[in-house]
């Protein structure tokens, strides 16, 4: 018999057909292979229906994008788990700034690779690198395309390698980079990283970050300040803001950062507080007069990132910072005197090429005259592609020697122990790492742990300092004082999405899937069980 022989479908498995040829004899152990060889593996086509794992290294930039990107998945249907060896796919999502970082990042491949898990390459690393052998065959999204991070991961489940680069452009000029009202899983649903602009104007010798994110592209100032607004809707009680360099902000739209900073101050609410991030000395410069006004404001942490990275002239003109030490100082000394109290933290390397050993004990006395409470102290290494990686290298026991003695020189001063006594307004964010108290900062964004009581996470609270450590300072709750609720709304429970239709849980918990696109799922696996058993009906049909 034919296909064409069969006016209806039915009748190829009505009794009375099976009656009028009784020497045909379904083989049932057949029948079984063909099935076998037929069925569909339906998980592998439905989107939206797989477990994504992410991982992230670096900095606050890269932890905003790797929040946006799971916002996407989780409001497209992926469940976003935090345990690796449950996820379908793993997205892992770079730095490149240090070689452990990558070595890191690289292990992480190799790991995936050996568990058979999908993998989405993400941040600096693929972005700066994207010939690198142990990439290859992997697919990657750029850092300025996160926004279609669900197509890459779609076309990923399919068997597909996806290469999806470029740069975001507005009238042939690059922007900051995807759109700010996409939807985001917070890490901390209390805090909110908004990243006021991508790339940088320097060319530093050392730094590889420059070959991923380009050249400055700016965010507006009207794009930033609604982020602000529905974040504080959404019961974030703490604004960071990030980039690679936060003080040459605007440069390319004809803004200062100073004027963002007035904007953005006009909407943090009464108890919230906001932390600027990492800026260069070459463009707080100008600035310095306004910048110190800022950080007096009372919903502003008296903080500010000022990286150094050496106390010699000379090795500054090789790494091209673009300053000199006194230019450093000079900012230093400015907001010591306009912002009683200011924590300025700094960056610091050991063994640049170029840096001999009277540079290395000006970088010392520099040290030892400021006594910076957060001290970055990195080894140098160099980065494959750099100038820097071209020239001769400080011998690497020499390196580590240096490393050492500014890290026992930082370790010997403690510079909390004049504030045992004090009380202080402090804002309560997140659980310690051991779990044994709650982590506040208090206006000079000193870390200050709390005993975990009720309802503390997100409130402004009065504390008195009773003992201090190296990193951290240690104060008993005044019961005598009203908290302070910070938030205007309630905030999203952990792993919901920010700005989706829908708040979707993640985590260890199912996701729903849009209703859209939950009856579309269930359309396609309906259509594809009708089509394997009309294939099975059709191919048995035949053998008889």
């Amino acid at each position: 018999m034919s296909a064409q022989e069969i006016d209806d479908i039915e009748d190829a498995i009505t009794p009375e057909r099976r009656l009028e040829k009784k020497h045909i004899v379904p083989r049932a152990k057949k029948f079984k292979n063909h099935i076998k060889e037929e069925k569909p593996n339906t998980d592998s086509v439905i989107p939206g229906c797989q477990s994504v794992y992410v991982k992230t290294w670096g900095c606050s930039h890269n932890n905003s994008d790797s929040e946006y990107m799971a916002g996407q998945l989780a409001s497209y249907g992926y469940k976003i788990t935090e345990t690796e060896e449950a996820a379908d796919l793993w997205l892992l999502n770079s730095c490149t700034v240090k070689t452990p970082a990558e070595q890191h990042f690289q292990n992480s491949i190799i790991k995936a690779r050996e568990q058979n898990k999908y993998m989405v390459l993400a941040g600096c690393v693929p972005q700066a690198q994207p010939k690198l052998d142990y990439i290859n065959g992997v697919s990657v999204v750029g850092v300025q395309q996160i926004d279609r991070i669900v197509e890459v991961v779609e076309e990923t489940f399919k068997g597909h390698t996806v290469r999806l680069f470029g740069q975001k452009k507005k009238d042939g000029k690059k922007i900051g980079g995807a759109p700010l009202n996409l939807p985001k899983i917070r890490k901390n649903p209390l805090i909110e990283i908004i990243a006021i602009n991508t790339g940088c104007l320097n060319a530093c010798t050392y730094c590889k970050t420059k070959y991923a994110r380009g050249e400055l592209g700016s965010y507006q100032p009207s794009e930033l300040v609604a982020r602000a607004k529905q974040s504080f809707e959404e019961g974030v009680c703490e604004l960071w803001l990030t980039s690679e360099d936060t003080g040459a902000y605007g440069k390319d739209i004809g803004v200062t950062i100073v004027e963002l900073l007035w904007q953005l101050v006009e909407v943090i609410p009464d108890g919230c507080m906001m932390r600027i991030g990492m800026t260069n000395p070459p463009y707080i410069l100008e600035h310095l007069e306004e910048i110190s006004k800022i950080l007096k404001h009372p919903r502003v942490y008296s903080f500010l990132h000022v990286p150094v990275q050496s106390g010699s002239d000379s090795v500054l003109m090789d790494m091209k910072r673009e300053y000199c030490v006194d230019d450093f100082k000079h900012v230093c000394n400015f907001l010591k005197k306009r912002v009683p109290g200011v924590t300025i933290a700094t960056d610091i390397i050991c063994g640049f090429p170029t840096e001999t050993d009277e540079d290395f004990d000006e970088t010392m006395q520099l040290v030892e005259e400021y006594k910076f409470p957060s001290l970055f102290i990195n080894q140098y290494f160099p980065r494959p592609g750099t100038p820097s990686a071209k020239m001769t290298r400080v011998p690497t026991r020499e390196v580590k020697k240096r490393t050492k003695k500014l890290s026992q020189l930082f370790q010997d001063y403690r510079p909390y122990d004049h504030k045992v006594g004090e009380e202080q307004h402090v804002l309560v964010t997140e659980d310690s790492h051991d779990g044994r108290f709650y982590v506040a900062h208090n206006k000079f964004y000193d870390q200050v742990l709390v005993p975990k009581e009720e309802n503390l996470l997100g409130k402004m609270i009065k504390v008195k300092i009773t003992s201090t450590g190296k990193h951290y300072l240690i104060g008993d709750i005044l019961k005598d004082e009203e908290t302070v609720t910070p938030s205007i709304a309630v905030p999203l429970p952990k792993g919901c999405v920010s700005g989706a239709n829908q708040q979707i849980a993640t985590g260890e918990h199912s996701s729903r899937v849009p209703r859209y696109w939950l009856t579309v799922a269930v359309c396609v696996a309906a259509i594809a069980v009708i089509a394997d058993i009309l294939k099975i009906i059709y191919q048995y049909m035949i053998n008889r």
